[in-house]
């Protein structure tokens, strides 16, 4: 691509089983019109050899930070003044740890110390390894110091665990690369997005809730996020981590996450609300455990604030998007609740046996306005939230262009 064409890319590459990546993220730098020299730390070459690294950049791999061959003895600076950008992919916990004390023990470190180009770090690791906190503390000091993180997603690992700690795909990395600098479509926008379900206490050990994961909402906040909006999470109990680089407000009842998205609705340019909020409470919580002494139970509900409404009635509302989900007749109820709560856009999915999207990846969406339609198909909720965040930026644009 042109935003790669003669750039001089760095790839710094460490140890761990990701490194295998590596080859195919070099080989696609060199299609996309870089020029890449790669440098490995002695861990990284355990798990790939340079020869193959040799093979793909067509220059040989620089492993040695006190090397006599280098101009002046100098490796590292001369390496540090060659690179435009300095790529670290994958990233250990350990070379992480290293960079943000400032340590220069190898020949990587001390090329990202010494350079003045933008440092960008794929990290990969164990979950259990990216979630201490001695990690989120590392890579805080990173970002502090304009160090841009890529990453990591979830999923399993080689180890068999499943989390967050895989080093993102090469493409990924590539979509980064030659979008960084160029204007994204909601820079400068703050987007509140809410997730999940709402758990509304009967005593302290049950609750009425539902099935949401939480998946497409955290999918759309991330969307955001790379779409170059700043945002807000306000998040019911999920299994899930939050995307990186975002404000997150964990809550659990309906009456809590309004709370929560009233603390800076004054300052939100886009609301998207996702959460799969319950409708009603119980009027009473228990203070005990109810014991099971009766033949049946009586439970009095009374109804939850309608947080969507709420948010598009206020006097300088956000642009709204609403999400439902609906077994029966989507479309027309969606076109409902449009038009009832006085939202800009709704996205709505039907709930059969075709398409269930309770805990999955997949889901379908149908996005309705007051004057169109559009099918964006079944496809993954991280493709589907894209595709979603380009059509909100596109008609929050329109009428603020002016």
């Amino acid at each position: 691509m042109p935003s790669l064409a003669d750039q001089h890319i760095v790839l710094g590459i460490t140890g761990g089983i990701a490194a295998y990546k590596s080859a195919e993220l070099t080989r696609r730098l060199m299609d996309h019109g870089a020029q890449v020299q790669v440098v490995m730390t002695d861990a990284a070459k355990a798990f790939i050899a340079p020869l193959t690294l040799q093979a793909l950049s067509g220059r040989a791999v620089r492993d040695t930070l006190l090397d006599p061959s280098a101009e002046s003895g100098m490796g590292h600076i001369e390496i540090a003044r060659w690179a435009d950008r300095l790529v670290v992919a994958p990233a250990s916990a350990d070379f992480i740890a290293r960079l943000a004390g400032g340590m220069a023990s190898d020949l990587l470190a001390a090329v990202c110390l010494a350079t003045s180009a933008p440092v960008v770090l794929a990290p990969a690791m164990n979950q259990g390894m990216w979630r201490k906190s001695a990690t989120q503390r590392n890579i805080a000091t990173l970002k502090a110091d304009g160090v841009t993180i890529l990453g990591p997603a979830s999923g399993e690992q080689a180890c068999g665990d499943v989390g967050p700690g895989r080093m993102l795909e090469p493409g990924e990395i590539i979509s980064h690369l030659t979008h960084s600098g160029q204007a994204k479509a909601l820079d400068g926008t703050h987007v509140t997005i809410t997730a999940g379900p709402t758990w509304e206490a009967i005593d302290p050990v049950r609750g009425l809730s539902n099935h949401s994961s939480g998946k497409m909402g955290y999918a759309v906040a991330a969307a955001a996020a790379a779409a170059g909006a700043a945002v807000t999470l306000v998040s019911g109990p999920t299994a899930l981590d939050p995307p990186p680089g975002i404000q997150y407000r964990p809550v659990r009842s309906a009456e809590e996450m309004l709370a929560a998205v009233e603390q800076d609705i004054e300052a939100c340019d886009v609301f998207i609300g996702v959460a799969a909020v319950a409708d009603y409470r119980p009027a009473q919580s228990e203070n005990s455990k109810i014991k099971k002494n009766a033949e049946s139970v009586t439970l009095e509900l009374v109804r939850n604030p309608d947080i969507l409404a709420r948010v598009a009635q206020q006097q300088k509302r956000p642009f709204t998007v609403g999400f439902a989900a609906e077994t029966d007749q989507p479309i027309a109820y969606a076109r409902e609740k449009l038009h009832n709560k006085g939202l800009d856009l709704i996205a709505v999915n039907q709930i059969d046996e075709a398409n269930n999207p309770f805990g999955s990846d997949q889901n379908r969406l149908v996005l309705i306005s007051k004057n169109d339609e559009i099918d964006l198909g079944r496809d993954s909720k991280s493709a589907l939230a894209e595709q979603l965040i380009s059509e909100i930026a596109h008609r929050y644009h329109g009428p603020h262009s002016a």
